[in-house]
């Protein structure tokens, strides 16, 4: 590949879906999420899970959406404890199918 892909690459647009586990309810994880997502200018959603996970979609510019998968693995809010993230479904997207991002209920 030349310098070309790498860069389309960069701009491209992705869409990730992810399943965070550990302590991860009743500790501000979705609100912080979602901040996160918005200063990094990323649409998707948030949501509490029935068995103790947050889950949810992130889509953006390729690098962003990395810098918040990156994010979801290590930080999290500060009273969180992640023991797991998983990513699936990640694919490229022509156009953003969220308006922003949003916490699910």
């Amino acid at each position: 590949g030349g310098g070309y892909a790498a860069m389309a690459e960069g701009e491209g647009l992705l869409s990730v879906d992810y399943e965070v586990s550990g302590r991860v309810q009743g500790v501000f994880f979705r609100k912080y999420t979602q901040g996160e997502a918005k200063r990094l200018g990323l649409v998707g959603w948030v949501q509490n899970t029935s068995h103790g996970t947050v889950q949810g979609q992130i889509q953006g510019p390729t690098a962003r959406v990395r810098e918040l998968q990156e994010w979801l693995r290590k930080t999290g809010s500060p009273q969180s404890r992640i023991s797991r993230a998983e990513f699936s479904n990640e694919k490229k997207i022509v156009a953003l199918e969220h308006k922003d991002f949003q916490i699910l209920k």
